[in-house]
């Protein structure tokens, strides 16, 4: 079993270990963000000192990169974001690279989605494009759900019309997506990927792209070593990126199959997981 990083200290080898750190990667919901969805706020004092020690913190989520940038806006020059689900990886505003979908495709998935909703699964997606995302579905039940992750949001009757490169398909399912929607979404495994992203999120994507691969391209682009990276996760779309990550911590509240995968376990999310893991990791609090 993965060892714990306790709330006294996390191993002496892994201690060790991170004597090289030059990247920490985290997941936001359910990992970095505290049980109210906020960031915690000793992260903020805790980021300036890994600037100081020449460590870059990229946040890696399913969220697009406006929200990401939104949140850390004014404390992130510099900083890489790996957002929507790895599809796009952008640093101090610039692209550093992308994967979209297929128009074709893009058009199929959006027409089995409406055959589904209309069929009666309580159901809406969002097209998510680098420019902004789409909702047709306007209830305020849905789009409470969608605000919290996508803040440039077009409401529209037509999620194909506007001109975008679509990143990814977000699919909201109001009951459990494993034993809901997601059978339903199997067929486009063909081509494509379906993760499940959260009890009520699965994610139609390019085939192959996952936060994994994101990291993995920018650590060539940044000439850092997995063995200089910690990554931090709890869900299942963060299994590839914890596999490019010479320390993996799954947050203690994961999914079974997260904390099968990493090498170590950290403090829930609610008990500020990341925040005290990396202060113990970077011997910067005092102990």
């Amino acid at each position: 079993m993965p060892s714990t990083a306790t709330s006294e200290s996390v191993p002496e080898a892994t201690r060790q270990q991170a004597a090289g750190l030059r990247l920490v990667v985290a997941d936001m919901d359910g990992t970095l963000l505290d049980g109210n969805g906020e960031v915690p706020a000793d992260l903020w004092p805790l980021l300036e000192r890994m600037r100081q020690r020449g460590i870059l913190f990229v946040p890696a989520s399913g969220r697009q990169y406006a929200t990401l940038a939104a949140v850390f806006g004014g404390s992130d020059a510099g900083m890489p974001y790996i957002a929507e689900n790895g599809t796009y990886l952008v640093r101090d505003g610039r692209e550093v690279a992308s994967t979209t979908l297929d128009r074709e495709f893009v058009v199929t998935a959006v027409q089995l989605l409406r055959d589904l909703s209309r069929d009666g699964h309580d159901i809406g997606f969002v097209l998510c494009g680098k420019r902004s995302a789409y909702v047709e579905r306007t209830d305020e039940a849905f789009l409470v759900n969608v605000r919290r992750y996508y803040a440039a949001l077009e409401l529209v009757t037509d999620v194909l019309e506007p001109e975008d490169d679509v990143l990814k398909l977000a699919v909201f399912d109001f009951g459990d997506v494993e034993t809901g929607v997601a059978p339903s979404l199997a067929g486009f495994r063909d081509t494509q990927q379906v993760v499940v992203s959260g009890q009520h999120w699965a994610d139609v994507m390019p085939a192959g792209v996952n936060k994994g691969t994101a990291l993995r391209s920018l650590q060539q682009s940044l000439g850092i070593t997995r063995e200089q990276t910690a990554a931090f996760g709890d869900y299942l779309n963060d299994l590839e990126m914890l596999d490019e990550a010479g320390l993996s911590f799954a947050m203690a509240n994961a999914h079974p199959e997260v904390l099968a995968r990493a090498g170590a376990v950290a403090p829930a999310n609610t008990e500020g997981g990341v925040v005290h893991t990396v202060t113990r990791l970077l011997g910067t609090d005092g102990a």
